[in-house]
Order: structure tokens, then C-alpha cells, then sequence
């Protein structure tokens, strides 16, 4: 096939004429740069129509200036939990609830938009030129929005006494509180409505004669004196679910014991089951010789090389920390290790208090009774100025990547974490195992065969009192002045141990008094009884100086 030459009347292929005017023409200056003003302005994106003379009522609904203007300075650091902005449609309705809004950060810039008219040149009136002048008059680094789903509403009843007992305490009306009164039953709790547009209650719900009134057109309302509870729905964002049951429920025939008669239930296979530890208190008499249950039904799908690891070190040791057993692996296997959740609870359990408290024991093997556990027993000390809060998932991984970097770099073993050297320190956290101790001070005084009781206690273990006091005072004293970039000398821990003059005791130092409870004992709370003794004494001194013998 001829293909048709290209003559005078063909169009042929070529440059375009826009790319010629561009290729011959100057590059477009670049826009003119406009500074930003300081002054910040705060939004919020009200979910109604406001005009300028509502302004006022929108702003009340906020919960006044004063609402916002914390809402908004909360909006930042710790407190940013509470910079949450509440909208009330029905203002002084205590049981109408608000909708939630959220401040976010936002990067928008308030623009003054000026426009003047002018006549066209022609003096045409009917086509007028507008000349526009836009000015930057400040930025937006914060907004207020409502994006989340309303609650459920309920009215109440407001003639009730319950709702006027609300009132009152509201309003601090005393009068009205000591009005209050409960009503007698009187088990009407569906009564006729005159209201023709009220709607009607589901005849299944109503017995025969309350069927038979419905059925006669008269309408049917409750009167249970329901009141609506603090929030109805914690759901704020909706999801498409297409009325579609639980895919994880199934339907099961339960046959009942006493009738024969068999029933239908829907059964969730996918429910929760609790694959931890077994947790025992020190005052239980027998420990624990095999996992639970629901565990054991697990050892199946447990990996079969970390299981045999775990065995092993759990033979060699009876008491780890949890610091300590996951040190004994690398990463990937400690990842594993958590995720399965019954692989420790596979070959140990755990105390709730007492010496071993927090601590993976082998099954069988009871601290209680061997005096070589003394080497296990674990010393906690709390850092009152760690701060004691949950961050984010993503925070979380972050530091954790900071923190192997900066291992990595400084040439510090993180497997070592749980050990106590008196020169290094890895944690703003104590917690270590006696027998993780290799400080040579310390090491001296756990090793002192002398400091022993003859039987365990809960508080001590298998330490006299004077005695884990003693080792305490020193650890505590190393490892805070390590926190300050100090390392103790033996001189400054000795001096620690002289007791004061005329007494036996050591000296004291300022600390926060702790309460009494099974989770205290291991920290130095005082017994039961010595608490109780305590108290009595304390009262007692009170009531001498405030009544006087006369």
C-alpha cells in the first residue's frame, strides 16, 4: 500500500507555535514573596449556620469564652488529652448530651479581601470593574472541629423527683436536695398517652392486656423512669457494617439441665482467652506444678527450639525478671516471645507480692522453701522524677529505635540491662535480682552468711530486716547517684550504714510514706498489724494534744 505524499495541503508534523514563543521568550519571574504577620488567630468550624448577631449564642454553646480559651491552651503538651471542646445545643439541659470537638493543628492564613467597585470607561453603570486588594492579617495554628458522630439523645421525664434532685445539685440548692423523696412502687410501667403523635411501643414488648388497649388505638408509653446515662455510644466515627451479625458468633444448641429443653445460643469463637502466668500471693501454701488449661492446649503451636531454650535456662536459674530472661535472647526471639503469649506461662509462674514479687518462677519449685532464693529475691526502686506516662504506639517504636541506635553507637551491651555493676546504669528504673548484683560491696553484703533467717518472710524473704535494709541503703544510694553521672565511692555507702547514736537504726531518709498492701510489702510498707499499731498511736497522740489531761 502507497502511502500519499505530503503536498500543499497536507498538514505536516512540526514544532508548535507555543513552543517557539516559549523557547525564544524569558523564563516567568518568580512570585513576590509577602512576609506573614505574628498575630494568630484560633478557629472553630461551628456544625450550624452562625449570622453575626448569633455570635454570642454560638459562643455560649461553646460553654462561654472562658471554655475555649482553655480548650485551646490545653491544646499543647501533656494536658492534650483535655483540650476537647464540648457544644451543648440545649444549654442547662443536664441530660441533653454535648457534641465533642477536638483541636487540631492547622497551617491557614487569614486573609482581609477588599473589593471596590468602579465604572467601567465607557460610563457603562451596567458594567462594573471590581478591583480587588488582599491582605495577610495573621495565621491559624489551631482549629476547632467537630468531626465525630452526635450521641444518642434521651428526654427524661423533668417532673421526677430524680430530675429535680439533679437540678438541685446543680444548683447547690440545698432546700431541694433535703426535698427529695423516694416514690412508691407502683409498677405502672406503661402508661396511656394522650399524645397522638407519640410513638407507639413494640406490641411484643407489652403483655395481653396492654396488647388489647394498643389494639383499641390508644397509644402506650413507658413509664419506667429511665434516666440516660453519662454517654450512650464511645463509637465517634461511623463504620458500614450493612447490618451484618458477628462474624465470629456462631449459632449452638444448649440443652438446659434441669428441663431437657433445647435452646438456642449464639457462642463467640473468638473470644478472649487469658493464655498469662498462673499468679499466686505469698500467703497461698502450694505453688504451681503445671500451666493452666488454656496454655497447655497451646504447646502445639509454641516454637519448638525457643520452648527448649526457655527450659534450659529455667533449670539452670529457678527466677528470672523479665528483663533478665529476655536478655538471654536475641530480638527476633524476644518478639516471638511476646506475641505468643504462652511460651513463658508454658514453664513458670508469677507471684503477686512478696520478695519474688514479679518475677517468672519455674513450676514446682518454691522459693519459700530454699534458702539459696535469696540470691533471687528482687529489689525495686521507684524514680519519682520518671515520669509515669503511656505514649503513643508510634512514640513508642521511635524511642525504641533511639535506643538501639544510641546502644549501638556507645558501645553499651543492652543484654547486660539487668545486671548492677555500681558503674553503669541503663535504666531510670531499679529492679534488679539480687543475684544480677556484681557491685563488690553489695555482692559482700548479700553473700553474708550471718544476715539469714531461719524461716522466709513475706516482707524480707530470707533476709534479716536490719540486714536488707543495709543493702538497700547502698544500692539505693549507687544507683540514684548514677542517675546524677556520680559513681559512689565506698566510703560515702558506709558512712550510710552507721546507724544514729543511741539506736540500732540507720539514719533516716525523706520518702513518700507508702500504704499498706499485698503489692507494697517487697518495697518497705509496714505489716499489717505494725501499720495498724501505727495508726492507733498516731490518733491517740492526737487526741492527748487536742484534750489535754486536766
Amino acid at each position: 500500500m502507497e502511502q500519499p505524499e505530503a503536498g500543499p495541503s497536507q498538514p505536516v508534523a512540526g514544532p508548535s507555535s507555543a513552543a517557539q514563543d516559549l523557547a525564544g521568550s524569558s523564563p516567568p519571574a518568580p512570585a513576590p514573596e509577602r512576609p506573614l504577620p505574628n498575630t494568630h488567630f484560633y478557629s472553630v468550624e461551628y456544625p450550624g449556620y452562625v449570622c453575626p448577631t448569633s455570635v454570642p449564642q454560638a459562643v455560649e454553646r461553646l460553654g462561654g469564652q472562658t471554655a475555649i480559651d482553655s480548650a485551646f491552651r490545653r491544646a499543647t503538651g501533656r494536658d492534650k488529652v483535655e483540650s476537647l471542646l464540648e457544644l451543648r445545643l440545649r444549654p442547662g439541659n443536664p441530660y441533653a448530651h454535648p457534641i465533642s470537638g477536638e483541636i487540631v493543628p492547622t497551617s491557614n492564613i487569614v486573609l482581609k479581601v477588599v473589593k471596590r467597585k468602579k465604572k467601567h470607561k465607557n460610563g457603562d453603570a451596567d458594567a462594573p470593574v471590581g478591583e480587588y486588594t488582599i491582605e495577610a492579617v495573621g495565621v491559624v495554628p489551631k482549629t476547632a472541629r467537630f468531626r465525630s458522630m452526635a450521641d444518642f439523645q434521651y428526654q427524661p421525664d423533668m417532673s421526677d423527683p430524680v430530675a429535680h434532685l439533679r437540678k438541685a445539685m446543680d444548683t447547690m440548692d440545698v432546700d431541694g436536695i433535703l426535698r427529695y423523696h423516694i416514690l412508691p412502687e407502683r409498677e405502672d410501667y406503661t402508661v396511656p398517652n394522650p399524645d397522638s403523635s407519640a410513638m407507639d411501643i413494640d406490641p411484643q414488648l407489652l403483655t395481653e392486656g396492654e396488647s388489647a388497649n394498643s389494639a383499641a388505638n390508644t397509644k402506650i408509653r413507658s413509664n419506667l423512669r429511665l434516666f440516660t446515662p453519662p454517654l450512650f455510644s464511645r463509637q465517634g466515627v461511623p463504620q458500614n457494617y450493612n447490618y451484618k451479625s458477628n462474624p465470629a458468633s456462631v449459632e449452638t444448641i444448649v440443652v438446659d439441665e434441669d428441663t431437657g429443653e433445647e435452646k438456642k445460643r449464639l457462642i463467640n469463637r473468638m473470644r478472649w482467652k487469658g493464655f498469662g502466668p498462673i499468679a499466686i500471693s505469698y500467703a497461698d501454701k502450694a505453688v504451681p506444678d503445671k500451666p493452666s488449661t488454656a496454655v497447655e492446649e497451646q504447646r502445639g503451636q509454641a516454637d519448638k527450639n525457643i520452648l527448649k531454650r526457655l527450659g534450659e535456662l529455667f533449670q539452670e536459674r529457678p527466677v528470672w525478671t523479665r528483663a533478665a530472661i529476655f536478655n538471654q535472647f536475641s530480638p527476633m526471639e524476644v518478639r516471638d516471645i511476646i506475641n505468643s503469649k504462652y511460651l513463658l506461662p508454658l514453664v513458670s509462674y508469677v507471684f503477686e507480692d512478696g520478695p519474688w514479687r514479679d518475677t517468672y518462677v519455674r513450676l514446682g519449685y518454691d522459693p519459700r522453701k530454699d534458702p539459696e532464693a535469696r540470691f533471687y529475691q528482687r529489689l525495686y526502686f521507684r524514680n519519682i522524677n520518671h515520669p509515669i506516662s503511656r505514649p503513643s504506639i508510634v512514640t513508642r517504636r521511635q524511642e525504641q529505635r533511639n535506643e538501639s541506635a544510641q546502644a549501638r553507637f556507645s558501645g553499651v551491651d543492652d543484654r547486660r540491662s539487668h545486671i548492677f555493676d555500681g558503674t553503669t546504669v541503663t535504666s531510670e528504673t531499679a529492679a534488679f535480682q539480687l543475684c544480677d548484683i556484681t557491685d563488690p560491696m553489695l555482692k559482700e553484703m548479700i553473700e553474708d552468711e550471718d544476715a539469714l533467717r531461719e524461716t522466709c518472710n513475706e516482707r524480707d524473704g530470707w533476709y534479716t530486716t536490719a540486714a536488707l535494709e543495709r543493702i538497700k541503703a547502698v544500692l539505693r544510694h549507687k544507683f540514684f547517684s548514677l542517675l546524677l553521672g556520680h559513681v559512689a565511692t565506698r566510703e560515702e555507702c558506709e558512712r550510710l550504714l552507721v546507724p544514729d547514736e543511741g539506736t540500732e537504726k540507720l539514719p533516716q531518709r525523706h520518702r513518700h510514706r507508702l500504704k499498706f498492701g499485698k503489692h507494697n510489702m517487697a518495697k518497705g510498707a509496714l505489716p499489717p498489724e505494725d501499720a495498724a499499731a501505727h495508726r492507733l498511736m498516731t490518733t491517740l497522740e492526737q487526741q492527748r494534744k487536742t484534750f489535754p489531761t486536766r
